[in-house]
This record gives C-alpha cells, structure tokens and sequence, in this order.
C-alpha cells in the first residue's frame, strides 16, 4: 500500500493497514480532485436472498435495523506496540532488573457480525492482528472474551469465537452477486465506539479494486456504497433491507481520515466462502486459475493490436497451472467465467475467490477475434487440486516464507528447468539468514525443487538443527548459495 496513496485509521496507527486498531481501513486520495477507483453446520454456508431482480426493495428499513444490531458486536483489542522505559523509577525507588522495561499496551476497536448461534463472528483481519487480547460486547452490553479461530490476510478477513450459555442472535449471508446498482444497503457497527449504529446508501459500484491489502494474493472486489462508515466500523456488516448480510465493511475514501462520501465492503459469497474453509479445515482452501493477468487499457490495446475495451488479459501462464493444462495461451482476453461476464480482473478474482480446488470453471476467451470456451480445473497453491491442511503449510511457515511458481518467460530469462521463486520472505530462518525477497530456489539440500509442495515434502523430512542449504540465483541472476541450521 503506497503511503502516499492510501491511510488507514483509528487509535494509535495511521499509516498502514490496522493492527488491533479500531476503524475502518481508510485510503487518503494524495490531491483533493483525484478520483479514487477503488461436525456442526454454519448459517454462512446457507446463500439466501430475497432480492429478486427487476423488483424495487422497500425504503422502510426499521425491521431489517432492529434485527440487524443484535447480530453486530464491538471487538475490544489489546496489541503490544513497543515498550516503556523509566530509569528514574530504579533510580528512586529500587526495583528487581529489567523492570525498566514494560511492554506498552495500544487498546482499540472494532466491530463483527454473529453468524452462528454458538458464538461464531467474522470481523476484518486488521481489526484482530497482533491482538494479545479480546473482547467482544454484545447489543445488550454483554462481555466475553473471544478467540482467534482463524484469518485470511488475502481477504482482510479473520473468524472469532465466544462462548455463551445463551443461544445467541446470528446473521444469515445473502448472495451477494444479487446485488444491483442503486439498491439500497445498510451499514451497521461501531464508529467511535458509538455503539448499534446503523446508517443507509444505496450500491455505488461492485468489484472494486481499490490495492489497500498487502498481500501478493490478495483477493480485492469490494462492494462500493455510500453508507457512512468510519473509524471502529471496520468488521462490522452491510446488510439488504430484508436483514441479510450482503458484505462486511472494511474501507473508506477520505482525505480527512473520516468518513467523505464512500465505503467499501467485502461482498458476501467471498466471506462466507472464507468463514467455511476455516470453521472445516482450519485454513483458507485458495484456487488458482494459473495465469498472471492485467486489465485492457489504451496501451496494452495499441501495443497487442486488441479490437475489446473490456475484459482480462492473460499476459502469463503458470507451467502445469490449470489455464496451461486446459489449453489457454497468452493473449488471450477473458469475456466470462463461469457464465459471468468479465469486464476486469476485480470480476475474475471474485469468482475464483468464491471456489476451491479441484473445482471446474468454464472460461470463455477472445482468441485472434474468435470466441473460445475452455473447462479449467482450479489448482491450489502448489499446484494440485487436492485439499490442503495446516500440517501441509507448517513446514513452509518454519523457513518464514511463501513460494511461487516460475513463469515460462522467468524459466527462458534465467535459462531454468526448475525452480521456484520466493514471492514473501517472512521473518523466519530464510530472512535470518539473508535471503532477499525474490530470491530464486533451484536446489534445496542438492535436491532440485519447482513448486512449493517439493519446497515443504523436503522441509518435512528435517528436525530441528539440521542443516539447510539454498542453491539459486539473485533476482539480479548472479548465482548465490546460503546455509543455515533449521
């Protein structure tokens, strides 16, 4: 996230993406005339809707109101930010050693939504980071501290869990991709810790990538709305008028820091897609279509000679991705995916962020002025279809680090058969060790590696303290070899 760009809000932090800090992740325009684009069952697996197309919803939004806030509740965080030090105290008063020294305590808030009757809640990644504790306050003023069961830093989406003798008021996810332009939304949260507030827009604009998540893979197709949300709405929900979640607030536009005019939530279909693969395997299950794509502007279509103004363009296949093995080539322009039309990729991105592995899209492209339909199998991160748990991705995490297949052009620059490129050092053994982000792994211990499943089979096989030894190239190219104990 360009500092220059974008802010986000709340308590002690302001540049950056919330840490534990209450609010709304924000994003600063840099001048003022700049447009901004930006085995139990869970109610969220239940996609309902009472929006019929072509039928106008009512202006009445009081029963939709006074269900809704008794399902959105205040998410107290305490994060660890830094430390204090008094040598005077010591000075005077005397004290055992170190305890100069104490940890400083940040407090802030957010918001979530209850979407089990067992104490389930979704909030935004950014509202929970890092949090040491917390606590979540219900409508009726209710505590309880709550638990982290999972997060996906590529949705800004995080699953909270308290416990209660009281069956508690939930809310069921909508199908989001009902949603029209103009249709009126609810906002509901915490702003300023003002507790079950509940403000109305209408829908602005869908699939907006607005480049606020820091994260390789992040998966951006916000809903647009102009409910006001501000700082401690972050996490909260943006319901229809029939009381149904259709998306969880994250965003705002703003020079100020406060609300100006435009919010931003995460559409429902992704979050209760995400909700899902943490409540049944602990993780996020990402696919992958297995292409690096850009949208169509002026310069791509005088550069590639392209007749469409609208639609994907696949500038890049991954080697043994799903796109490559069902037959699509670079250059071609991606119109629909799984019989949606696709006019850019915050489209595309939704509709592969609602799937898992192993499932089948029907991809629709322009090839050479003909229309094309080809049927992909989804693959995951390293490259199968099949289900990946926690123990599959612990021994990638102990290195600290996230890997990449290379693509044909990075295989034909380096003159590579194999190999796989580090996409995020991390802060574990790898960045100790002086491994520097984009970092090209082509042999681990002597053994020759070209996605990330080889990386983690081979991690799998050493203990604690036994040696590690990387032989590759630069992102310069230049041949390097590091060594380090596990």
């Amino acid at each position: 996230m360009k500092v220059s760009t974008y802010l986000t809000i709340g308590g002690a932090v302001v540049i950056g993406i919330l840490g534990g800090i209450s609010g709304a992740a924000i994003f600063q325009q840099s001048q003022p005339q700049q447009v901004v684009y930006e085995n139990h069952t869970l109610p969220a697996s239940q996609l309902t809707s009472n929006i019929q197309p072509g039928i106008v919803s009512s202006t009445d939004f009081s029963s939709a109101a006074e269900q809704a806030v008794h399902a959105v509740v205040n998410v107290k965080t305490t994060v660890e930010k830094g430390y204090y030090f008094n040598p005077f105290k010591d000075f005077f008063f005397g004290s055992e050693e170190g305890s100069q020294i104490q940890p400083r305590m940040v407090q802030g808030s957010g918001s979530g939504v209850i979407i089990a009757s067992d104490g389930y809640i979704v909030t935004n990644n950014h509202v929970v980071k890092d949090a040491v504790s917390l606590t979540v306050t219900l409508n009726n003023n209710r505590e309880y501290a709550a638990k982290v069961v999972g997060i996906d830093a590529t949705t800004d989406l995080a699953v909270l869990k308290i416990s209660s003798d009281k069956t508690l008021p939930f809310m069921t996810f909508a199908n989001s991709d009902n949603l029209r332009l103009g249709e009126w939304v609810l906002a509901v949260g915490n702003p300023f810790n003002l507790t079950s507030t509940v403000t109305a827009g209408i829908v602005s604009a869908k699939g907006r990538n607005i480049n606020i998540i820091d994260n390789q893979s992040a998966i951006e197709a916000f809903i647009q709305t102009d409910a006001a949300v501000n700082p401690g709405n972050s996490g909260g929900a943006l319901i229809n008028t029939s009381g149904e979640l259709i998306g969880i607030n994250t965003a705002i536009s703003t020079h100020t820091g406060s609300y100006e005019g435009y919010s931003f939530a995460i559409p429902a279909n992704i979050v209760s897609k995400v909700v899902n693969d943490i409540m049944t395997y602990g993780m996020v299950q990402r696919a992958y279509l297995g292409v690096n794509i850009t949208n169509i502007n002026q310069a791509l279509k005088e550069q590639e000679d392209i007749d469409l103004s609208q639609g994907v363009y696949i500038a890049e296949l991954s080697p043994k991705g799903g796109a490559m093995d069902a037959g699509l080539k670079k250059g071609d322009i991606i119109v629909n995916a799984g019989g949606k039309i696709v006019k850019k990729t915050a489209e595309l991105l939704e509709i592969i962020g609602s799937k898992k592995p192993g499932d089948k899209l029907l991809i629709e492209v322009i090839r050479n002025g003909n229309r094309k339909s080809f049927q992909v199998t989804l693959k995951n991160l390293v490259g199968t279809t099949d289900i990946l748990q926690q123990e599959d991705m612990e021994s990638l995490r102990t290195l600290g680090a996230a890997f990449e297949t290379l693509t044909q052009t990075e295989m034909r620059t380096y003159g590579l058969r194999s190999g796989v490129k580090i996409s995020d050092i991390g802060k574990g053994n790898l960045a100790k060790a002086g491994v520097p982000q984009g970092f090209i792994l082509v042999r681990l211990n002597n053994q020759y590696v070209s996605n990330q499943a080889e990386v983690s089979a081979i991690i799998n096989t050493l203990d604690p303290g036994d040696g590690i030894l990387l032989q590759g190239l630069m992102p310069n190219g230049q041949p390097e070899v590091f060594a380090f104990a596990l």
